[in-house]
């Protein structure tokens, strides 16, 4: 409060506190006035009655129009708020508007001429044409005749009058409405105000008395309608403001209040507004700029209870105001200092201390109002710290804020408040960036509100999915700025193929890591052993450190968790995916050591990475991998800085062809229908003239295509054969009828005899015993893919995949899918991975010599300490399957080292 007292009275002293008398939206059920950007927040589509209403013309003494009195011709005045017909005073016009008189079932009416074919439904005769400028000082009837001063109820010109709605004569009450109050100032109209404070109508209107008034439209109209003054009645959409606090209605009504003079600082801040960078920039120069540019003075003081009270006293004897800034300086004005040094400084205890006035000496008291909360949260930049009383140096070391954050709707409200009071009484803007959010949607799209009982509570998402989920969401599933659905379906998504994907890598290194007591102070990263693979992964983590962190500098989340959902996939099903044979080999090699301090690493990075997103479960990792030389906390450590010399785009440029061709592959594989543990022979890839790969690089993609060859080619035409094909647009016109018989021919020629045939350009060739001639013109020819091969393509990138299998390679797919078959046993027996077995089997004699020759392979495969080929003794699990024709039945048993 006393950093506050202290902008106001700076604001004060220098003249930009000022009392006013002022139309303002004033909430009935809060009982206060609202601000200008406190309205713009609460504004929404509704649908009010519209009226267009019959003021016969009584006088035309004073108007430059002689309308000949017949008695019968009405003004036809609108209003979109009929329940301030009981206080209209007088009429608007549009001065250089035409007006017309028309007559319609013996009745004549004025109205704009523009307005017309909106207003009159049929036909009508118009009487007579003239300017909005010989109405002014008609004298008419009003639908309430409630005072009687001969200043009300005559036409006067305004500017504000408009010929979009209504009929071009516009129903004034200054007591509702800042353009009536302006005019009634200005053409000195009566002030007549039939409604109190509550919004409910007084007795000076006894027909709606102690009635809401916008309960009373529908009252009100029905007693324009029997009494024959209603014309017309129409539903009018608009936007129309509500209290931002209770949804209440707001009505326009003139009240006391003090203001900050913004006008005052409107360039000032508009320049200091310019210099913020805004995410998305159209916030600050478009909504926020707009305000800035149809700035008003801020309504500070507020009628109620609780706030910060507003720190103006003044003298009851001779009206001297005085601001105070400071508890001192209370204390020094004070008629009972004792009580002005410990007095709490909200109400009710502040209203206790009285002041002494410096010019007659008699006692001040402090006015009733408190301010604006929007004031303090606006003081924000300053009062957090007590400033200037405490925190000079935390103060000058914060300010401007590095960034703030908040929802569209403040873009009028806090990140203005806060824009004002800190260019008044800093001179300058209180944020550098300001990123700005949308609003939380439904699962249907609707505004969650809990006035519509549309909200979820994010401790039931938080209960099912976890925290790390939802916010995963929040951060990747668009900008900060868009509106966004929420429900359960769209964070299970962030749960399932991100957050699962982490943790099953990690799950993957630690069950490892476990079985081969890996300890990352002992087996450390030897640089030489580094295989493409692990190079590959250390410069992609590199690259994602560098795009992170860029995008997080630039307030970009979006970008950033792409980069790290690219990332964990290329970590899972790249890295992991073609490393698993590393780990799963027997013994510490050099090769599974590197592999494993690589994933360490990798993890460890990974984990800080992402602190920011995913917190919980990135300490969580943290805490599992970290050695008691680590920070305790993830969230301790420095955020990653990425070396740009450890990136190797040629590597990954390398690796990401790769992929595609793997991609490719699995695609040809199924048109094809070959599963993928049947090797095949090769696949032979083009990817344009630069496209290489190093041997390292090839032979991941041979296993995790499973081919023995990799073919890089720059044109695949040479695998392509030609096929004859015939041209009907020259064989139809010439031969007629005969054209199909010498098609069929074309067509059962292999090319090269065919282009041997037609060397000399025609060749005359014998067709069911006619003689026919082809010409060169005659046959077209077509590329044809041999069918043993399969084409798919992207891009410039385009593969064939040999089919082709020979008993060598079928033999090859048979052990392989009985190794897979065994692994699935395994697993549904509930071993673990470690456990050695015994495998037995039997099996026909079209399979027994492939088991024979290949049963080392197998053995080292599913981790088999013996290979028996009767089923005998007691099984754990036994399965019989079919493998390409083959019957094979298959028992396993845990290896006990008692048989060893």
């Amino acid at each position: 409060i006393e950093s506050v007292w202290w902008e106001l009275a700076k604001m004060y002293n220098d003249g930009l506190l000022y009392k006013g008398h002022k139309i303002l939206p004033y909430c009935p059920r809060c009982g206060t006035g609202l601000s200008s950007h406190e309205v713009a927040q609460g504004y929404r589509a509704v649908k009010d009655p519209s009226v267009s209403v019959r003021m016969r013309i009584v006088s035309d003494e004073d108007a430059q129009y002689k309308v000949e009195l017949s008695g019968a011709t009405s003004l036809l005045a609108w209003t979109t708020t009929p329940w301030t017909l009981p206080a209209n005073v007088g009429l608007a016009v549009a001065e250089g508007a035409t007006y017309i008189e028309i007559e319609r079932n013996d009745e004549r009416i004025i109205l704009a001429k523009e307005l017309l074919e909106r207003v009159i439904d049929g036909d009508c005769l118009i009487v007579r044409e003239f300017s909005g400028a010989d109405l002014v000082g008609l004298s008419y009837e009003p639908p309430y005749r409630l005072i009687d001063d001969e200043r009300a109820y005559r036409v006067h010109a305004a500017s504000f009058v408009n010929m979009e709605d209504g009929t071009g004569i516009v129903h004034t009450a200054p007591a509702f409405g800042e353009d009536d109050y302006q005019l009634g100032l200005e053409k000195d109209l009566p002030f007549f105000q039939p409604v109190d404070l509550s919004g409910r109508f007084t007795e000076a209107f006894p027909m709606c008395e102690g009635m809401f008034v916008k309960q009373a439209d529908d009252r009100i109209i029905d007693d324009l309608k029997e009494r024959g003054v209603l014309y017309r009645l129409a539903p009018y959409e608009h936007d129309y403001p509500f209290c931002w606090r209770c949804d209440t209605p707001l009505l326009y009504y003139a009240l006391d209040s003090w203001f900050v003079k913004t006008t005052a600082v409107k360039d000032q801040m508009i320049a200091n507004n310019a210099s913020i960078n805004w995410y998305p920039s159209h916030v600050g120069t478009g909504r926020l700029g707009d305000f800035l540019a149809n700035l008003k003075d801020w309504a500070l003081s507020r009628d109620r209870y609780w706030g910060t009270p507003l720190n103006l006293w003044v003298c009851d004897e001779c009206g001297e105001t005085i601001a105070i800034g400071s508890r001192e300086e209370l204390v020094e004005h004070a008629i009972d200092k004792e009580l002005a040094k410990r007095v709490e400084l909200h109400r009710p205890y502040i209203d206790k201390v009285d002041l002494k006035c410096s010019k007659c000496g008699k006692a001040m008291h402090r006015v009733t109002n408190v301010i604006d909360a929007w004031f303090d949260s606006g003081s924000m930049h300053t009062a957090q710290w007590h400033y200037p009383f405490d925190n000079i140096e935390e103060f000058e070391e914060s300010f401007p804020a590095d960034f703030i954050c908040e929802a569209m709707d403040q873009t009028r409200g806090w990140f203005y408040t806060l824009l004002a009071t800190s260019t008044i009484i800093h001179g300058q803007a209180p944020y550098r960036n300001c990123v700005v959010t949308g609003l939380g949607l439904d699962e249907d799209g609707v505004k969650m509100s809990k006035s519509k009982g549309n909200v979820i509570d994010p401790w039931d998402m938080i209960d099912v999915y976890g925290a790390d989920a939802l916010r995963w969401y929040l951060y990747s599933s668009s900008a900060p700025w868009k509106s966004k659905r929420l429900g359960g379906d769209v964070v299970k998504d962030a749960l399932y193929k991100f957050l699962d994907t982490l943790r099953n890598t990690y799950d993957f290194f630690a069950l490892y890591a476990s079985i081969d007591d890996f300890d990352p102070r002992r087996d450390v990263l030897v640089e030489g052993d580094l295989t493409a693979l692990d190079r590959w992964i250390f410069s992609r983590l590199t690259k994602v450190t560098k795009e992170a962190t860029n995008a997080l500098d630039g307030y970009d989340v979006v970008s950033a968790t792409a980069a790290l959902d690219a990332f964990l996939d290329d970590l899972s099903n790249w890295y992991v995916r073609s490393s698993r044979r590393r780990f799963w080999r027997g013994g510490m090699g050099r090769d599974k050591v590197a592999a494993y301090a690589t994933l360490y690493r990798v993890l460890m990075e990974l984990s800080k990475l992402l602190a920011p997103f995913v917190p919980f479960v990135s300490e969580g990792i943290y805490q599992r991998l970290r050695t008691e030389d680590d920070v305790e906390s993830v969230h301790l450590c420095r955020y990653p800085e990425f070396d740009a010399d450890a990136m190797d785009t040629d590597l990954e440029g390398q690796m990401a062809l790769a992929r595609k061709i793997v991609s490719l592959g699995h695609q040809a594989r199924n048109q094809a229908q070959v599963r993928v543990r049947q090797p095949l022979s090769r696949v032979i890839v083009s990817a344009g003239e630069d496209a290489h790969l190093d041997a390292e690089v090839v032979t991941l993609i041979d296993t995790e295509l499973n081919v023995e060859k990799v073919e890089l080619t720059a044109d695949l035409s040479s695998y392509f054969g030609e096929v004859p094909t015939p041209n009907f647009r020259t064989l139809g016109p010439r031969l007629g009828p005969q054209a199909n018989a010498a098609a069929e021919w074309i067509k059962a020629q292999s090319a090269e005899s065919i282009r041997e045939a037609l060397a000399g350009g025609a060749a005359a060739v014998e067709i069911s015993g006619r003689t026919i001639e082809i010409k060169a013109d005659d046959v077209t020819f077509e590329a044809q893919l041999p069918k043993q091969f399969v084409l798919v393509e992207e891009g410039e990138t385009r593969l064939l995949l040999d089919t082709r299998i020979d008993d060598r390679l079928r033999e090859m797919g048979w052990v392989r899918e009985i190794a897979h078959r065994i692994q699935v046993m395994r697993k549904d027996a509930g071993f673990d991975v470690t456990d050695r077995i015994v495998l037995s089997y039997e099996v026909g004699e079209s399979g027994a010599g492939v088991m024979k020759r290949n049963r080392d392979e197998i053995a080292s495969e599913v981790l088999a300490t013996a290979v028996e080929d009767k089923i005998k003794g007691e099984q754990e699990i036994v399965q019989e399957f079919d493998v390409d024709g083959a019957i094979l039945k298959v028992g396993l048993r845990r290896f006990d080292t008692k048989e060893g």
